[in-house]
């Protein structure tokens, strides 16, 4: 009994643990790097609003904000430019592919690159956004289905919706037919 305690307190003895001390040795200690990971996303975030902390009145940052907001509208533009030159001028567009036929595809790879990374990070966040607006969708949708129904009841030809209930005089005038001048008009202009 006394040698299982003496190798216990060698294992656990002392305030360590000799075990987890040598597992981490191999392996990453998980909640010590969910909390570095969050200390570089908390210092990231923090430098990202300071960056649009700083009020800008100038005409150099106010022209460098509106060149960064062009990328997307001139791509768009210049591909529905590409579309029109192509049918008003066929020949002058099949010249102008000719020469990017002549583009290495290295130069095609960067360009791709480049285009990825630009509309990538946008891309991600319009896809989390989506994902969020479906979730709340998702959400609201027994209430739709609910309120469906309702409405259903309420159509003509559901059963019993002109139900007059208890009301006999409700109930008779629902039966008898009201006058119609204009039928009557019809009818007597077919008999006469």
């Amino acid at each position: 009994m006394g040698l299982i305690v003496d190798v216990l307190g060698l294992l656990f003895g002392g305030g360590r643990n000799v075990l987890r001390e040598t597992a981490q040795v191999f392996g990453e200690n998980a909640e010590a790097g969910a909390e570095r990971a969050r200390q570089a996303q908390a210092q990231a975030m923090s430098q990202f609003g300071a960056e649009f902390a700083v009020p800008r009145a100038g005409r150099f940052d106010r022209f460098m904000d509106g060149l960064n907001r062009l990328p997307r509208p001139a791509l768009a533009f210049g591909i529905l430019g590409l579309f029109v030159a192509a049918m008003v001028d066929p020949l002058w567009f099949a010249a102008r592919m000719q020469g990017l036929a002549l583009v290495p595809e290295p130069l095609w790879w960067l360009l791709g690159v480049i285009v990825s990374f630009y509309f990538g990070a946008r891309h991600q966040m319009k896809a989390q956004h989506l994902q969020r607006d479906l979730a709340a969708t998702m959400a609201r949708a027994p209430q739709a289905m609910a309120n469906i129904a309702a409405l259903r009841a309420l159509r003509f030809d559901s059963p019993g919706v002109a139900d007059a209930g208890p009301d006999a005089r409700l109930a008779l005038s629902a039966t008898s037919p009201d006058a119609n001048p204009a039928l009557e008009d019809w009818r007597a202009l077919r008999r006469g």
